[in-house]
């Protein structure tokens, strides 16, 4: 007995600390990005408003120049562009894929293509990049136009990315709706594709909107592999098939060849905080629509 209180006790004690260090290193990578991301509108003096809506990015320009010029919109406008059209070609596939997995052919089906899409969700980032690099930029280049680094080649890499998170969560969204709505659906007469758009895919919303969701957080926060294939140009996405940045690109091209302090290393920290501060709105927003699914 006393053996089993002294386990009882120290696993307690064990879950406790792993706890507590996780919110202390949370807390602390919360200070650390705000007080660097912070230091470019309190330290160096560059208007937020700049910051958000201008479009020249010229860290080291003199103040003889007019500078610093931190203008972050068109990796703004980059990464929400390679997103939202990664979104747009991922989630159709996507979807169905996971109605053929829960409802055209629930046992084979899933046996089949889950391994496939666990395949993909374990293939690192630089090789998806490394294939863009070799195979789709070369692709569009040759028979599409321009370049080939484009917004059109990152937003194609991305949704193979994303891919494989929207299709298992749609999945298991669509396997958790209960045999009696189906059951229901047929007796009063509906066919099975009736059934699937009229009754189980707006029962199942919330959840497929979930992973709707996610598949847009991992695609804002991916960085190398749309590194390799989007140019790294410094403009607007004004265009499918012309180079341009996101927020993780030039962070990641960029960092190195700063120094830390300097006005150019805390503009990319200010990148860096408005990267975590959508990434709380992400989770924000999938806390809602979970909350949302469970008061239905």
């Amino acid at each position: 007995m006393a053996n089993q209180k002294l386990v009882n006790k120290l696993g307690r004690n064990f879950t406790f600390l792993c706890a507590s260090l996780l919110i202390v290193t949370t807390i602390s990578i919360i200070f650390f990005i705000t007080s660097k991301g912070l230091s470019t509108f309190i330290k160096d003096g560059v208007s937020i408003t700049n910051f958000l809506f201008t479009t020249v990015w010229r860290p080291d320009a003199p103040k003889s120049e007019g500078g610093p010029l931190i203008g972050a919109l068109p990796f703004i406008a980059g990464s929400v562009a390679v997103s939202l059209l990664a979104l747009i070609l991922s989630t159709p596939f996507s979807l169905g894929v996971a109605i053929f997995m829960s409802e055209i052919s629930p046992g084979w089906g899933r046996k089949a293509l889950q391994p496939v899409i666990e395949l993909f969700v374990g293939i690192p980032s630089v090789v998806y990049g490394w294939i863009g690099l070799s195979v789709l930029v070369p692709f569009i280049r040759n028979h599409v136009g321009g370049l080939g680094f484009s917004l059109l080649a990152g937003s194609i890499v991305l949704a193979i990315m994303i891919f494989p998170t929207i299709a298992s969560v749609s999945t298991d969204s669509l396997q958790a709706m209960s045999n009696d709505i189906r059951e229901a659906s047929l007796a009063l007469g509906a066919t099975r594709w009736q059934t699937i758009k009229m009754v189980l895919l707006p029962a199942a919303l919330p959840g497929i909107l979930t992973g709707v969701v996610l598949g847009l957080a991992r695609a804002f926060g991916e960085a190398l592999a749309v590194q390799m294939v989007i140019g790294n140009a410094i403009r607007m996405p004004d265009s499918l098939l012309k180079p341009m940045h996101t927020m993780t690109s030039i962070i990641t091209m960029e960092m190195s060849n700063t120094v830390m302090g300097t006005v150019w290393n805390n503009a990319l920290w200010s990148i860096a905080l408005l990267l975590m501060f959508i990434s709380f709105m992400f989770i924000m927003l999938i806390r809602a629509i979970e909350s949302r699914r469970a008061i239905k």
